[in-house]
């Protein structure tokens, strides 16, 4: 419940409230939570003061019972308690900066927390676990055997069995026989650990650009003609092989239509494309001469309806010649809807497997 604010004891809330005389304060406090509970709301009793949790806990195991009337009293007390309240505030800088991500400055947020001291924001775990497992396997094969271990057994299931799979098999095993011995690992020192690892990425220098270069650089020459791209192409590998590598793996032009889109998914694009744009495209690549784009223009029109395949035929057939220029325009523009399709989540690329890669 939103009105529990971690920096508000429930006892406190309650404390100035008129009930029934036979009830301190801590008793109210028991009777709202245990009733908020059994209703099936998510109660952060955690973020209470350990005094807070203690007395709190006390008071609910030793309630025993209470009729409806005074279930009632309590209830209106704690109503009248949250209508008085204006505004609550978050509990420190930490905090702060939480409720207003997104709408102060990366900088601004980074200068604040570095001068505050404030490494982490909430529980440094939920950081961690929502970091990639490429940006988690450096920790794991930096840190200590036991380090590792509390890190894996702090992940969601899935993640910690793909970190694990990334390791070399000896190392995989010693980690894995360490997070067996975890059972004695404190509360306080998970915490400690948490921070320790989180607050390696709090260092990180900030990114202009959210992409990846590659990413960035691919989705720019998915649409350039095909000479720049492929002069460009030549000269990166010439500069920097692996970075050339990676940015060919990453461009998606006309020709790997077939490879990369699932059949089914055809008749969606084609529906996507203004007709007179496809026709061009489809125009272009059949009279190319270039046996790649013949067979992308042979992929579509094989997985369409019969009747709207032999009309597509019979329309290229009477297409007179198309400049490079128009043939790539459309070309891309039938690229440019796989993406938006892609992003609007109705179609999936297919994934080329790294062994079909190197082959």
């Amino acid at each position: 419940m939103s009105a529990l604010q971690p920096h508000t004891s429930l006892s406190s809330s309650l404390s100035t409230a008129r009930g029934p005389a036979r009830l301190s304060s801590a008793q109210k406090a028991a009777i709202i939570v245990r009733f908020l509970l059994k209703e099936g709301a998510d109660v952060p009793l955690e973020r209470l003061s350990d005094d807070s949790q203690r007395t709190l806990t006390e008071a609910i195991g030793g309630m025993g019972f209470i009729n409806r009337e005074t279930l009632a009293d309590v209830l209106a007390e704690f109503a009248r308690e949250i209508e008085a309240m204006g505004l609550v505030f978050p509990a420190g800088l930490a905090e702060a900066l939480h409720s207003l991500e997104g709408r102060i400055s990366p900088q601004t947020a980074a200068r604040l927390r570095k001068e505050a001291g404030v490494r982490q924001i909430g529980d440094p775990w939920e950081r961690i676990r929502a970091l990639e497992p490429d940006k988690l396997l450096p920790l794991l094969e930096q840190e200590s055997t036991e380090v590792a271990a509390v890190l894996l057994s702090k992940l969601p299931v899935a993640k910690a069995a793909e970190l694990l799979g990334k390791l070399p098999g000896p190392e995989a095993r010693k980690i894995s026989y360490a997070v067996s011995l975890t059972g004695q690992v404190t509360p306080d020192a998970v915490d400690r650990i948490g921070l320790s690892l989180a607050a390696q990425f709090e260092h990180e220098p900030l990114r202009a650009f959210e992409d990846d270069p590659v990413e960035r650089l691919g989705a720019i020459l998915n649409i350039a003609n095909s000479e720049m791209r492929d002069s460009l192409l030549a000269g990166l590998a010439e500069e920097d092989q692996a970075f050339g590598q990676r940015l060919k793996k990453a461009i998606f032009t006309f020709v790997h239509i077939p490879a990369r889109v699932a059949p089914v998914d055809v008749p969606k694009l084609i529906r996507d494309v203004d007709p007179e744009t496809m026709l061009i495209a489809l125009a272009f690549a059949v009279k190319s001469g270039d046996e790649a784009l013949h067979g992308t223009a042979e992929f579509i029109l094989t997985n369409i309806s019969k009747r709207m395949a032999e009309g597509l035929r019979e329309e290229i057939a009477e297409k007179a010649s198309i400049k490079a220029k128009d043939g790539e325009t459309a070309m891309n523009a039938v690229i440019a809807s796989i993406g938006n399709l892609q992003a609007a989540g109705e179609l999936t690329l297919i994934v080329e497997d790294e062994e079909d890669e190197e082959d």
